[in-house]
Order: C-alpha cells, then sequence, then structure tokens
C-alpha cells in the first residue's frame, strides 16, 4: 500500500485526511455489505416466485396431460355418481339420454328411479345382481329431485318412486301417445321422500361428481354444498373451479340445472 504525505500539511494533519479517508472506505464497506445482503435477499425471493411458477405450470401440465391420457368412462355420456354404498348410478340429461338409458343401459336387476313431476330424468342404479342398501336408494331419490325441473322451481319435494325395469315399457294404452323420453309405469310403485340434497366434488381421478352429500363425501375428499340459489350454472362453476379447480365445461355439466347457491 502507497502513501502520500502532503509536505504542506503537518503529520497531523496527515494523520486526520487519511483518518477521514480510512472512515469513508469503511462505511462505503457496510453499504456495499447491507446492499448485497438486499441483493441475495431480492435474489432468493426472485427464485422462490420462479420456482412456483414452474411448479405451477408443470401442475397444470399434468392436469392436462390427465386429462388427455384419462380415459372417458362410457357413464360420462349421462350424468353419473357412485353412491355411498359403491354403486354406479346413470342419470338422463334429456329425452334422448333418458331413452339410451332406459333402452340400453338398463338391465333385469337394476332399479329405475323418476317422479310424478313431468321433465324428470330417469335415473337408474347398476346393481350387478347386488342388493342395494336405503342410504343409496335415498341418495338417487335425492338426486333425480335434484336433477328434475322440481329444483329449477325451487320445490324442496315432489313425490319420487323406484320401479323394476320390467315395470317400465314403450308401449302406450289405447289412445294414448308416449312422447320421446317418457315411458309408461305398470305395477306398484314404491315411493321415496327426496330432498334437495345436492353436493359437488372432485374425485381422484380428477373427474367432477355431482349428487348426494353422503355419496359425494365417500368419493370426493374435496367438494361444495349445493342449494337452490341464484347463481347461474356459468357463474357458480367458476366458483366451484377456483375451490376444486377441475374444467369448467366439465364442472357445468355436471350441476343442476338451474340457479344454484352454496351452503356456508
Amino acid at each position: 500500500m502507497r502513501i502520500t504525505i502532503d509536505i504542506k500539511k503537518s503529520v497531523e494533519q496527515n494523520a486526520a485526511t487519511y483518518f477521514e479517508k480510512a472512515k469513508l472506505a469503511r462505511k462505503k464497506m457496510e453499504g456495499a455489505k447491507k446492499a448485497l445482503v438486499v441483493f441475495h435477499r431480492n435474489l432468493d425471493a426472485e427464485l422462490k416466485r420462479k420456482e412456483e411458477q414452474i411448479g405451477k405450470i408443470r401442475s397444470d401440465q399434468e392436469k392436462r396431460d390427465a386429462k388427455v391420457t384419462r380415459k372417458e368412462e362410457w357413464f360420462e355420456k349421462f350424468r353419473w355418481f357412485f353412491s355411498s354404498e359403491g354403486f354406479l348410478v346413470i342419470g338422463g340429461r334429456d329425452a334422448t339420454t333418458n331413452e339410451i338409458i332406459i333402452k340400453k343401459h338398463t338391465d333385469k336387476s337394476d332399479v329405475v328411479f323418476h317422479t310424478d313431476m313431468a321433465g324428470s330424468p330417469f335415473f337408474v342404479v347398476k346393481t350387478a345382481g347386488k342388493q342395494p342398501g336405503v342410504a343409496t336408494l335415498q341418495e338417487v331419490a335425492n338426486a333425480t329431485l335434484c336433477f328434475s325441473r322440481a329444483w329449477k322451481l325451487g320445490l324442496i319435494s315432489t313425490p319420487t318412486f323406484w320401479v323394476t325395469p320390467e315395470q317400465v315399457s314403450k308401449e302406450a294404452n289405447t289412445g294414448e301417445f308416449v312422447p320421446k323420453g317418457a315411458f309408461i309405469i305398470r305395477g306398484k310403485t314404491n315411493y321415496i321422500s327426496p330432498m334437495p340434497d345436492c353436493a359437488i366434488g372432485m374425485r381422484d381421478d380428477g373427474r367432477i361428481m355431482c349428487a348426494a352429500l353422503q355419496a359425494v363425501k365417500a368419493h370426493c375428499k374435496k367438494f361444495l354444498v349445493l342449494v337452490q340459489g341464484k347463481e347461474k350454472p356459468s357463474d357458480a362453476a367458476k366458483i366451484i373451479k377456483k375451490k376444486l379447480g377441475g374444467e369448467l365445461d366439465e364442472i357445468i355439466k355436471a350441476l343442476p340445472s338451474g340457479s344454484v347457491g352454496f351452503k356456508d
């Protein structure tokens, strides 16, 4: 280190000059250290933000990949859910799917649900030869109500019944006409009092399931309880997507027809 002495100044004055220079250098060093700490802190925050962005991109990509690679099951063409007892239940979306379900996807051992009200879907419990319990029958009765015109009208109940497949016929009585999606029910009808009991959730496989609360609880870790409300399905779907995930189209497809709300 080279030291320059100003011969015009005394030793004390030269020492004082270098002392001030040393103080200034020390302050600059402390400032540099603080700036370095701030730099590293900002760098860490930026790296964390980038990692989160990358993680979200990967998560979104994985969801897209899962959607692409996930095989669509035959029952997804209809309304569907699994009861709390594990029975597959399918329901009509309109007159066409009502016809298809009864004519092509109803076996002798199945259970068929409908309401006394026009504009109701047919729901079918796919029993695979097993006997569904009271829980399943009540959940399907509730679903038949929730996906019928009764939900749109704000009704809390409507007469709902179940019959065996052989009681359902397209053969009209003399002088009667059976429109598309409708069927003649003959014989004893077994009535169950339904409730506007509805929830929507996401299964582990990413599928959106809408059904009675106990059925959704049994198959979905995340879910929301629905009520008859004021939200249009499209607006409600955005809220559901934010809380559960999933695709808007799939959510809208799963919701009851008519306005919905959310239970606190």
